[in-house]
């Protein structure tokens, strides 16, 4: 299930040595029929946003339809395994997204391996995700609330989308560093949680941007930090949980996969189109829009982004004891 970063770095671009006559006879016929994008997850969500972005542009660009067809359920699983077994010819692409690094630890008994079976094709951006409270918290920054938290162990509840989300793995990691006990309720999606902690049934998310900046321009949350490295342009009067927890971040990210053993030309035709897309301005908007900050580049810096996020969380997880339901 494990492999090492050279190996997976190796897999990504090892591609890249076919010959070019070849390569480039492919290439000009790809793509001659629709090409499907699979998302793991719900549509209406940041995931199934993000891909149909880069689906339309992609269409736009290329004269097909990139088609995005959701394959939700157990948290991505199902839409990956039926792309690890794709036939590889660039006509089934995978939107990545941060559960993907999370499930290589979560999940012993998958049918694929997706550092094995998935092939990186560009990171299209890093998504924040924002530290909202219910207005009924007594606290205003990440000081307070860590504070208040000392003061009631226990009794602060926290929601995510379910065990082994980005917002339950953000959250254990934020438990850990400031050393701060909250319960995890988890629900069966980001939107219910949203929804529970408005009401004032919960007191804390760890909430994707695009969930939750409504509640807060309408005053109905909270925003304590954004997750990030840096502050966002959609939100610059909120500092990160870094300025207060040193060292902490909890960034996700989104970008596009193909199956094992597609021609290195179709990839690299698909990841020059998509840096062409994510230099667009409205492009750009849009996906700062979400919480987004712009990343492109190439198929080996994805896989590095991969790499180093499956190690990262798989050591939250094992210092938290997250099972997956």
């Amino acid at each position: 299930m494990k492999f090492p970063r050279r190996t997976f770095l190796h897999l990504a671009v090892g591609a890249a040595v076919l010959p070019a006559v070849p390569r480039l006879s492919r290439a000009q016929a790809y793509p001659s029929r629709p090409v499907r994008i699979i998302v793991g997850f719900a549509a209406g969500g940041a995931t199934d946003i993000q891909a149909r972005l880069m689906g339309q542009w992609l269409s736009d660009r290329l004269g097909q339809q990139f088609i995005i067809e959701n394959r939700s359920g157990a948290s991505g699983n199902i839409g990956t395994e039926a792309v690890a077994k794709a036939p590889a010819d660039g006509y089934t692409l995978l939107q990545i997204v941060t559960p993907h690094a999370i499930n290589a630890a979560l999940y012993s008994n998958l049918n694929f391996d997706f550092i094995r079976d998935i092939a990186p094709v560009i990171c299209a951006a890093r998504l924040a995700y924002v530290v909202v409270v219910h207005p009924s918290v007594p606290a205003r920054t990440i000081p307070e609330f860590i504070a208040y938290a000392k003061a009631n162990p226990g009794k602060i509840n926290y929601g995510s989308a379910g065990p082994g989300t980005p917002q339950n793995i953000a959250c254990e990691l934020f438990k850990m560093m400031a050393d701060v006990d909250l319960v995890h309720v988890p629900y069966r999606g980001g939107a219910p949680a949203a929804t529970d902690l408005v009401a004032g049934h919960l007191q804390v998310i760890f909430s994707p941007v695009s969930e939750s900046i409504q509640h807060i321009q309408a005053g109905k949350l909270r925003a304590l930090a954004v997750t990030t490295a840096a502050r966002l342009d959609v939100l610059p009067d909120v500092p990160t949980v870094a300025e207060f927890v040193p060292g902490y971040e909890a960034s996700g990210f989104a970008g596009i996969g193909a199956p094992r053993n597609t021609p290195a030309e179709i990839i690299d035709m698909l990841n020059k189109e998509i840096n062409a897309g994510l230099a667009d301005s409205k492009v750009r908007a849009r996906i700062v829009e979400l919480g987004g900050t712009v990343l492109g580049g190439t198929p080996a810096e994805f896989a590095t982004i991969i790499s180093e996020a499956t190690e990262k969380w798989a050591k939250v997880i094992k210092f938290a004891g997250i099972k997956a339901e």
